[in-house]
């Protein structure tokens, strides 16, 4: 069993960002997700899926670094089978001032029932590439998943690509063809989506049929900053691109120094963005997203795990392509552009708050703990009861899941591995 660690500050009523960090071109957009119910077959097995507006992803939102955003989400769920309360949360946006906006259910906000709405309102003085998904449950995997692209007007890298629009994004998910609240089991997720198509090995045997892969399609000679983005539930992907190297210029929306990579895992949630240069003999490559087993069902016979890179001009077909990677992503050669100090000490322990975070299965509840204390949703919304008078976090429910911050100092969360039910990356809300 192997940990990280890392540093934060926690501030307490203070901005992250400054007035002059907000593009002054900054507009309000404003979106509406209906969450609706709907039979699908992105991998030729029919089921039914919980949807943004009715589609897998659901809508790409787009905008601006410094952008108002104003989201109405409408819960029109019918389907008495599957979860019909619902809440949206937008990974990686820091929220700050506007934490009642991040969609944790039961933490945040209560869930939105069916027949009503939500609207969603908070600025983003972010850029990078991001994604929206329930946060109800395990609701999430039914197909409650989307992107988020924010552009920087004063993108370091602009000068390096030549496109950088909705046709280059690539979403990958796992599709899972057992319905929530069933618990998840491994030999479940039978297929991998990318962008909203894939083959799956049981439909193939028992359909004689292959399904439509996703196609990406390029110009030669054109420069692509690719958006490769993670929705799954819970499988990694070991993600390349035949016979093209990945110029790393972006990870889960911080620029990072030019890192050159023939091949990297994504895990769920996570997001990096590469430039491709399409510089190859034009003709069809392989796109793959190899999951790791048992969370998935690892190989590419028939076309599975994949979807195509196609340049202009080659006969759509799928490749014949073969690679073998030389040159895989080493997560430590990841470098922020802007090498920032990281607060407290440069030493284990050297920050003014340590809290050790040690995760544990238990397969009799086929519950996960933190701390020896499983997450159990309070009656009340964390935030809710907070603005009741409960100031006091040893007060706070659920009981064991609250930590208590001082303001304005620096916190060392030093998390441990897990051996079952791992790996699984740790995401932060607000940070």
């Amino acid at each position: 069993m192997s940990g990280i660690f890392f540093r934060l500050w926690a501030l307490v009523f203070s901005s992250v960002d400054t007035q002059a960090d907000i593009d002054t071109q900054a507009v309000t957009i404003t979106t509406r997700l209906n969450i609706v119910n709907k039979l699908i077959e992105p991998d030729l097995y029919p089921r039914s899926a919980v949807l943004a507006n009715g589609t897998f992803p659901g809508p790409t939102i787009f905008g601006n670094k410094g952008d108002h955003f104003i989201i109405n989400v409408t819960n029109s769920l019918t389907d008495e089978r599957m979860l019909r309360a619902t809440t949206i949360h937008w990974h990686g946006i820091f929220q700050n001032q506007t934490n009642w906006a991040d969609g944790a259910a039961m933490v945040t906000q209560c869930p939105i029932v069916p027949d009503d709405f939500f609207v969603y309102d908070f600025n983003i003085n972010q850029a990078g590439t991001y994604w929206y998904h329930s946060h109800y449950s395990t609701q999430y995997c039914d197909g409650l998943r989307g992107a988020i692209v924010i552009y920087d007007p004063n993108d370091p890298y602009i000068d390096e690509y030549d496109v950088d629009d909705e046709s280059t994004l690539i979403t990958l998910a796992d599709w899972i063809h057992t319905a929530s609240p069933t618990p998840l089991l491994s030999n479940d997720s039978l297929t991998t989506l990318i962008n909203g198509h894939g083959r799956s090995l049981q439909v193939e045997v028992t359909l004689n049929t292959l399904s439509p892969l996703a196609v990406i399609s390029v110009q030669p000679g054109k420069r692509y900053r690719f958006r490769v983005a993670s929705l799954a539930c819970d499988a990694p992907f070991d993600f390349t691109i035949h016979g093209h190297k990945m110029t790393i210029i972006e990870t889960d929306g911080e620029y990072t120094t030019r890192l050159v990579v023939d091949s990297l895992w994504i895990y769920a949630g996570q997001r990096y963005s590469v430039i491709v240069h399409a510089n190859q003999t034009i003709g069809n490559y392989w796109i793959r997203a190899d999951p790791l087993f048992p969370r998935g069902y690892p190989g590419f016979d028939n076309g599975r795990n994949s979807a195509i890179l196609r340049y202009a001009g080659a006969p759509e077909a799928d490749p014949e392509t073969t690679d073998n990677s030389t040159q895989p992503l080493n997560e430590d050669d990841l470098n922020s552009i802007e090498s920032p100090q990281p607060p407290g000490k440069p030493e284990l322990g050297g920050a003014d708050s340590v809290i050790k975070i040690k995760p544990t299965w238990d397969p009799k509840t086929s519950l996960f703990s933190i701390n020896e204390n499983p997450y159990t949703s309070p009656s009340v919304p964390v935030l809710l009861q907070i603005l009741n008078g409960t100031f006091d976090a040893d007060q706070l429910m659920p009981s064991g899941s609250v930590y208590k911050l001082k303001g304005n100092s620096s916190v060392e969360l030093q998390i441990h591995g897990i051996s079952t039910g791992g790996p699984h990356p740790f995401h932060l809300h607000g940070v």
